[in-house]
């Protein structure tokens, strides 16, 4: 597969590529280009020169192509899951999901777009403005970079590019290395959608090298990331240099609280959905597991009698629950960081076994507040650590005392506890009788502290992808 740039399928100027494994066979499933610097500037200046022209076109115009991508995205919906599946190691009912999710996003962004009105500011609101009217409307940024993550690359996908395009901005899209052929797959249909030549463009390789470049490209506008910290951090401060804007949905370490008064086997079914789908590797996932002391041994026996029931296999059979990770080299940093916990006094109960890039389901017991996985350890992987707590007060301390404040969650029957906890959980998303894995498409989904800058979601991500003109009609009225 190659880079799409400028409405042209084109290799890296050094020829150089990357190979994409399948994790659960460890099969090759194709190749993409390897881009260099050089790459991502021409790319860019493309993208940029054709954002002019696709900025003239209507909002509605646009979105007819947009809709258009949606319906050809579904009519290829068995093909494309198939191959998100292969390359990334999710079962492939999940795989099915997230391609289905494309018509969500793509009707979402572009319905919200034709009703962004601006706002009017009358005459005489202030002194000395009696005869003058105030408009503002929201205009394209220009070039949008949207850097992909591997986890939820087509729902992300949806989230970034649509709500960029309907703006009037020009993309320039960088899949993560190690899954990258679905987005290109998404590029591709965009283009036969009718989005110009050059308005939407995908460029593939190393990160240190294309997403750094697309950073510090003084011709693009806004990054938009979903990744980890770290990179965060990096794109930033890259960014900063040319005051481009960037919106960064970054990690997390997301606290479940289970209170005294509580529904187990509700916690139990919120559990398994919030922790190991996708194999745990979810930023919102549940990952620390605060469990009331006097509910602790119920709520592992369930616990482990149901994840018992769930299937672990190769991705592409329809029985299996849970897969792989997305390559051997991060199951062996979940492996890694399971022995430190062990180490520092946890106790292993399930799992903690390792195959290649699959990983069991495991719990740790006996995990304290001191230790580092109830901190910032961010387990990307199946692992349930639990550490119990007497009150509600310090739940709350254990669950904000971490970098990170991307979600967290409450399961209990007592409502009052309840919004005192959503209250002051340190977060950007607080779900209550539920896993902190939620993020419905039209959510100003959104971390805080070192968890992410700016909200994603159907309900504020447009004005995220334009800025806003004020036009002043000044002494327009006697």
């Amino acid at each position: 597969m190659k880079n799409l740039i400028g409405g042209e399928r084109l290799d890296a100027k050094n020829k150089d590529i990357i190979k994409i494994i399948n994790p659960a066979t460890k099969e090759e499933i194709d190749t993409v280009p390897n881009s260099t610097i050089e790459d991502v500037d021409f790319a860019v200046k493309t993208a940029k020169k054709a954002q002019k022209e696709w900025a003239k076109i209507s909002i509605y115009k646009r979105g007819e192509i947009i809709e258009k991508f949606s319906r050809l995205v579904d009519k290829n919906k068995e093909e494309l899951a198939l191959l998100l599946s292969k390359e990334t190691g999710k079962p492939i009912k999940e795989a099915r999901v997230e391609i289905g999710n494309c018509k969500i996003f793509a009707k979402g962004y572009v319905e919200k777009a034709k009703h962004e009105y601006g706002n009017v500011i009358p005459a005489g609101i202030e002194q000395g403005q009696e005869k003058t009217i105030q408009i503002t409307t929201q205009e394209p940024l220009g070039v949008v970079a949207c850097i992909i993550p591997f986890n939820f690359p087509c729902d992300l996908f949806g989230q970034k590019v649509p709500s960029a395009l309907i703006m009037g901005n020009s993309v320039v899209v960088k899949p993560s290395t190690c899954n990258p052929l679905t987005v290109h797959k998404y590029c591709e249909l965009l283009h036969e959608a009718g989005i110009p030549n050059g308005v939407i463009n995908c460029i593939s390789g190393n990160g240190k090298i294309v997403g750094e470049a697309l950073s510090k490209h003084p011709d693009v506008n806004l990054v938009s990331l979903t990744g980890s910290t770290s990179v965060g951090s990096t794109v930033m401060a890259n960014a900063a240099k040319n005051i481009t804007h960037v919106m960064l949905e970054l990690g997390g370490n997301d606290a479940f609280i289970l209170d005294k008064e509580s529904d187990i086997d509700l916690a139990v079914e919120e559990l398994v959905w919030g922790r190991l789908y996708n194999t745990g590797q979810v930023c919102c996932a549940s990952k620390r597991f605060l469990i009331h002391k006097d509910r602790k041994d119920e709520f592992m026996k369930k616990a482990i009698e149901r994840i018992s029931k769930l299937k672990v296999g190769y991705p592409q059979n329809e029985e299996t629950d849970i897969g792989c990770l997305i390559n051997e080299e991060a199951a062996i940093m979940v492996e890694e960081q399971v022995r430190k916990t062990i180490e520092a006094g946890a106790r292993l109960i399930i799992g903690g076994r390792r195959k290649g890039a699959f990983f069991e389901p495991t719990i740790l017991d006996n995990v304290t507040k001191e230790m580092e996985v109830m901190k910032d350890m961010e387990i990307f992987g199946p692992v349930i650590p639990i550490c119990t707590f007497e009150t509600i007060e310090e739940a709350i301390e254990i669950a904000n005392n971490s970098s990170y404040g991307l979600c967290g969650n409450i399961i209990t029957n007592n409502m009052k506890t309840a919004f005192k906890v959503a209250t002051e959980l340190e977060v950007g998303g607080a779900i209550i009788n539920g896993a902190s894995f939620y993020r419905s498409a039209e959510m100003p989904f959104g971390g805080w502290k070192h968890s992410g800058l700016g909200n994603e979601g159907i309900s504020s991500t447009l004005k995220e992808m334009s800025r806003t003109k004020t036009i002043v009609l000044k002494n327009i009225l006697n």
